[in-house]
C-alpha cells in the first residue's frame, strides 16, 4: 500500500564498511530496529565491537571489497545463517589525495578500486539475494558525487561512479520487487573526515566553505536518515535534507564550483606540494583508521 512503511524486523541487513563511522552507525541502528545485521570490513576487533552493540543475531567477516572471492563468502555465510538477504548498504569507502597531476597515479586508483569497484562486487553478489526477497539496496556516495572540488578527484569519481551505476541498476530491478537508493551526505563526523582534516591542504579547502556548507553533521543524522530512507525505500536519502537542492541544481554548481575552486588553486597547490613532500612514500595514502586498514590490507595481498 503507498506511505506503508518496510518493517525492518527479521530482515537481514549486510552493509559493507561496517567498522567504523557511518557503516558502524547503520548497523547499530538497524539493529535497534529489530534487523539481523551482517558486518563486513577489514578491522576484526571492531567489527566484533560493533557486532556486540547490535545484539546476539549479528556476525561479522573480516573482507576486502576489492577481494570479489572474499565478498561472495562473506554473502554465502549470511545467506546460510539467515536464509537470504533483504537490504545491502554498500558503504565501504576511503578518502585522499591531492591534485590529479601531483598525487601519485597508484594513489587515487586505489581509492576507485575500494569506492567504485568494491561497491559493484557487493552489490553483484547481494543481488540475487535481494531480488528473492524483493528487498532493498541503498549505496552510499556523498555530495561530493555532484560537487566535484579540487584536491577530490579520485573521491568525487568514484562517488559519483557508484551514484551512476545505482541510477542504472535502479530500473533494472524495479520490476523485480526492489528499489535502489542513493546516500548523498554532506561533512560527517566520522574517522575518514577527521582524517582528512588532518591534512592542511584540505583544511585550506574547507576554510573557504561558508554557512551550512562548512557544517560538520553528527554520524546519528546519517543513522536516522538512512533508517528513514530504508523504511521508505527511498530514491535519495540526504544528510543535511537540503542537500536535495544540490541534485536539483547540480549543472549551475558544477560551474560555480568550477570558479570557486580555480580561485584557491594556487594556494592550495603551494600547500599540497609541500605537504607531499613531507609525506613522501605516504603521498595520497588514505587517511584515518579505514584508510590504513585499506592499505595494509593491499600490502598483506602483494606480499602473500
Amino acid at each position: 500500500m503507498p506511505g506503508e512503511r518496510y518493517d525492518l524486523t527479521g530482515k537481514t541487513v549486510f552493509i559493507t564498511g561496517a567498522a567504523r563511522g557511518i557503516g558502524a552507525e547503520c548497523a547499530r541502528r538497524t539493529a535497534a530496529k529489530g534487523a539481523k545485521v551482517a558486518l563486513v570490513g577489514l578491522e576484526p576487533d571492531e567489527l566484533a565491537s560493533v557486532a556486540a552493540e547490535c545484539g546476539p543475531d549479528a556476525i561479522w567477516f573480516e573482507a576486502d571489497v576489492t577481494d570479489r572471492e572474499s565478498i561472495q563468502e562473506a554473502v554465502d555465510a549470511t545467506v546460510e545463517r539467515n536464509g537470504g538477504i533483504d537490504v545491502l548498504i554498500s558503504n565501504a569507502g576511503i578518502a585522499g589525495g591531492g591534485p590529479v597531476r601531483l598525487v601519485p597515479g597508484e594513489a587515487i586508483e586505489r581509492i576507485v578500486e575500494i569506492n567504485l569497484l568494491g561497491s559493484m562486487r557487493a552489490i553483484r553478489a547481494c543481488i540475487p539475494h535481494i531480488v528473492e526477497r524483493r528487498g532493498y539496496v541503498l549505496q552510499i556516495a556523498s555530495v561530493a558525487a555532484v560537487v566535484h572540488s579540487p584536491g577530490m578527484g579520485g573521491y568525487s569519481a568514484s562517488k559519483a561512479g557508484v551514484e551512476a551505476y545505482a541510477n542504472c541498476l535502479r530500473p533494472e530491478v524495479k520490476h523485480l520487487g526492489v528499489d535502489v537508493g542513493v546516500g548523498y551526505f554532506s561533512w560527517i563526523d566520522t574517522d575518514l573526515v577527521r582524517g582528512a582534516d588532518s591534512r592542511r591542504s584540505y583544511r585550506l579547502l574547507r576554510s573557504k566553505l561558508k554557512g551550512p556548507l562548512a557544517t560538520t553533521f553528527p554520524v546519528s543524522d546519517v543513522g536516522d536518515a538512512v533508517v528513514e530512507g530504508i523504511e521508505k525505500r527511498s530514491r535519495w536519502v540526504l544528510v543535511p535534507r537540503w542537500a536535495a537542492a544540490i541534485l536539483w541544481l547540480r549543472p549551475l554548481i558544477y560551474r560555480i564550483n568550477e570558479i570557486l575552486g580555480a580561485r584557491s588553486m594556487p594556494e592550495f597547490e603551494a600547500i599540497a606540494i609541500d605537504e607531499l613532500g613531507e609525506l613522501g612514500d605516504g603521498a595520497g595514502r588514505p587517511v584515518g583508521p579505514g584508510g590504513e586498514a585499506a592499505t595494509e590490507s593491499q600490502r598483506r595481498r602483494a606480499t602473500a
